[in-house]
């Protein structure tokens, strides 16, 4: 799988996620202008980024500590990584060449939602953060 930040000068390659999820948390919506983010969840070791990022971090509502990057040129939300889960990094969906094939199959975080969320009830969902993946 191939992808890129806005102006391209961040190049992502990656192979096929542990888990794909729409996620509701303030924090995303922040990062989503209102809306919730789209990840796809993948082994660190899995992934491979290039070009230069730059990282905010900060205490998510689980009490993850999160380091959340981005390019510094355009401003595109690349990854998320927790101190929880070192192993796994979080990549934006939007960032894919091929986003047909990365539909979710959960939404998290839901009672973070505004009431004018369109969730979709056919995906199975969670509250809040779901059981940590392996």
């Amino acid at each position: 799988m191939k992808g890129r930040c806005f102006c391209g000068k961040v190049q992502i390659t990656a192979s096929e996620p542990l888990m794909l999820r729409t996620c509701w948390c303030r924090d995303c919506q922040y990062l989503a202008a209102g809306s919730a983010t789209v990840n796809a969840v993948f082994r660190k070791d899995a992934v491979s980024i290039e070009g230069e990022l730059a990282d905010y971090e900060s205490v998510a509502d689980s009490g993850a500590k999160m380091v959340r990057s981005f390019c510094p040129h355009c401003g595109t939300p690349v990854s998320s990584r927790s101190d929880t889960r070192p192993q796994l990094i979080v990549l934006r969906v939007g960032l894919f060449e091929d986003r047909e094939a990365l539909a979710p199959s959960l939404t998290i975080w839901t009672e973070s939602a505004p009431e004018w969320a369109c969730i979709n009830e056919e995906i199975p969902s969670t509250p809040r953060q779901p059981p940590p993946i392996a």
